[in-house]
């Protein structure tokens, strides 16, 4: 096998050397599956690790070789992208978990990217399987979404700038008043408020929009 031909080259480069080999430095290959029967395990030697999440099981120590059954895995947050890759129940869960975080979570942001990065690499290889398919149907409609939120939010950022800029163009700062009066001004469309900034005095402004702050 290739991790012990591996083993074998650094353990001799270690004698040769006179350094004992450290075992961080072999490298370990995971096995992401959706499910694993307890025969399967049981066939593979793959036991339980200690210290580990339930789910993540180890063979013999030279075979440096877990394999993490998705199915076994807790519904936490920090195992909810892997479960995102498992089938049926235990999959569509986890997309209910991703769809019920806040909008502006960091982490649903991540995983509706690499999930649509995965599917545009598939598209353009041609090598579409079927649970990939359907997962990338079922988490469009929320990556659309969230493209759409982060573009009205880049839109209301945007005029926000435009107001604050009129307001410091024409009176030389922002204050106290007229800061509070930034929020009832977006209330308007920049066609109306554009031109209200531009021609109402400052007291006018603060007389129009200062009530509805």
């Amino acid at each position: 096998m290739k991790l012990l031909e591996v083993r074998g080259a650094l353990q001799r480069e270690a004698n040769k050397n006179k350094t004992p080999i450290q075992e961080l430095e072999i490298p370990k290959l995971w096995i992401l599956t959706p499910t694993a029967s307890a025969t399967l395990l049981s066939g593979f030697r793959a036991v339980q690790g200690e210290d580990w999440l339930p789910g993540v099981h180890f063979m013999a120590e030279y075979l440096r070789t877990a394999i993490v059954a998705i199915h076994q895995l807790p519904q936490t947050l920090e195992t909810l992208w892997l479960r995102i890759l498992g089938r049926g129940r235990v999959q569509e869960q986890a997309i209910n978990e991703l769809k019920a975080l806040p909008s502006n979570h960091p982490f649903q942001k991540a995983t509706l990217e690499l999930v649509y990065n995965l599917g545009q690499n598939l598209r353009v290889n041609q090598n579409l399987e079927e649970d990939d398919r359907e997962l990338i149907m079922r988490l469009e409609p929320l990556y659309q979404q969230d493209r759409e939120q982060a573009k009205q939010e880049g839109i209301q950022q945007g005029e926000r700038l435009v107001v604050e800029n009129l307001l410091q163009v024409r009176f030389g700062s922002l204050d106290k008043e007229l800061s509070a009066i930034i929020e009832p001004v977006l209330a308007l469309s920049p066609e109306e408020f554009t031109p209200l900034l531009m021609q109402l005095s400052r007291e006018e402004l603060i007389a129009r929009f200062g009530r509805q702050s």
